[in-house]
């Protein structure tokens, strides 16, 4: 076989009727098998438009598992502490064991594909599969900006489709219903606020007494409480700009709550050398944090003993929204409480509910446009009469 120089390549057949291509990198030799002719010929020539591209040998070197190793390293501290660990979960369990030793320049998006379809003959969720695709796509376009690749190779992959579900939800009479079975949980106070705010369970646990304005009626939503694996629970923000909002509620939630500050303040003072100041609504008996595993062992408890629908704690948020469009709220103040970025956000989440609003707008306009017969001639005899 004739020497070949940079940037130029070579295609042979071996004795085991395997095909070999290569080409000359920096005076270094890059070399892929394949069981024809063909597959050698289209290697070689994606591997020179490359070279052409900047690809250098040193790149060539980089496994997938190698890149996603470092990747995720700098990426962490960009993350909340559970969608970190989320990610690298992803990464070690699923995206390395099948795709990990490819060269990352070699990655295909042929190869990709087969490992979605892997993913879903294993019943793997269609909500897990399109997240690891969202991180290894996110992870590859890292890639492309340091220059180890020349495009991104899962554009275009192939996803299963999201699954929609029809919500569940409380009517009215259920809510009323649950909200007095409430009565003797020691989260009594909590699912009243969740129906009445439409918060996230996150944001109820990591409410504290200095969110509250008593004189305005509002609670400040500004922190959220998450349970990370090794540190316990840990307060942080909200994921976006919305969710920090302020939330007017009535006179009688205020009330309750100035009631129940009063029975914790006892609490305090009882167990003061105990005690651990968090300042949190939502406390234990010794001022730390509720437990959210406790706390949704209460509501399935709460839910089957009373027969109610098995909803999930969430969809006492879908509840409290559905409750509120129904009644005649105006979508833009709905998207607000519940802390969305936007109307749109909230219409498409809840747009069973303007469905259901179009049959009164429809009664309303038809009053409107039809007419109605009067007879002027017995208008006439009335008012001469």
């Amino acid at each position: 076989m004739a020497k070949r120089g940079n940037n130029e390549g070579s295609i042979y057949k071996r004795d085991n009727g395997t095909w070999r291509a290569q080409i000359s990198l920096e005076g270094r030799r890059l070399s892929y098998t394949a069981d024809t002719r063909a597959e050698c010929f289209d290697w070689l020539k994606r591997t020179q438009e490359e070279v052409d591209g900047g690809l250098t040998f040193s790149k060539t070197e980089y496994t997938v598992e190698n890149f996603l190793e470092e990747w995720i390293e700098i990426k962490k501290p960009s993350l909340r502490p559970n969608t970190a660990l989320q990610y690298e979960s992803l990464i070690r369990n699923d995206i390395i064991p099948n795709l990990g030793s490819i060269k990352l320049h070699q990655i295909k998006l042929q190869k990709i594909n087969r490992f979605y379809r892997k993913l879903a003959e294993e019943d793997r969720g269609v909500r897990t599969i399109r997240l690891i695709h969202s991180v290894f796509h996110s992870a590859l376009e890292h890639a492309l900006r340091m220059g180890l690749i020349n495009k991104n190779p899962s554009h275009g992959a192939i996803l299963p489709r999201k699954k929609y579900h029809e919500m569940k939800i409380f009517n009215e009479d259920q809510v009323f219903s649950f909200l007095i079975a409430t009565k003797q949980s020691r989260f009594w106070l909590l699912y009243k606020l969740a129906f009445v705010t439409g918060m996230r369970q996150s944001e109820l646990l990591g409410l504290k007494w200095g969110d509250i304005d008593w004189k305005k009626r509002t609670i400040k939503v500004q922190r959220q409480a998450q349970q990370v694996n090794g540190q316990g629970i840990v307060f942080l923000p909200p994921k976006t700009r919305a969710g920090i909002r302020q939330i007017i509620v009535g006179n009688s939630i205020l009330r309750e709550l100035s009631d129940y500050k009063e029975g914790q303040d006892k609490i305090r003072i009882n167990r003061r050398e105990n005690w651990q100041e968090n300042d949190l609504i939502f406390a234990t008996g010794n001022g730390t944090p509720f437990s959210q595993s406790n706390l949704m062992r209460d509501f399935y408890k709460l839910l089957d003993g009373s027969n109610f629908p098995r909803i999930r704690f969430h969809d006492i948020r879908h509840t409290a929204a559905s409750l509120m469009i129904n009644r005649g709220i105006p979508i833009v103040v709905v998207s607000k409480i519940l802390g969305h970025s936007k109307p749109s956000v909230t219409l498409n989440i809840y747009s069973h509910c303007v469905s259901e609003l179009q049959q009164e707008a429809a009664r309303v306009m038809e009053e409107i446009t039809t007419p109605i017969e009067i007879n002027l001639a017995e208008v006439h005899s009335e008012t001469n009469s």
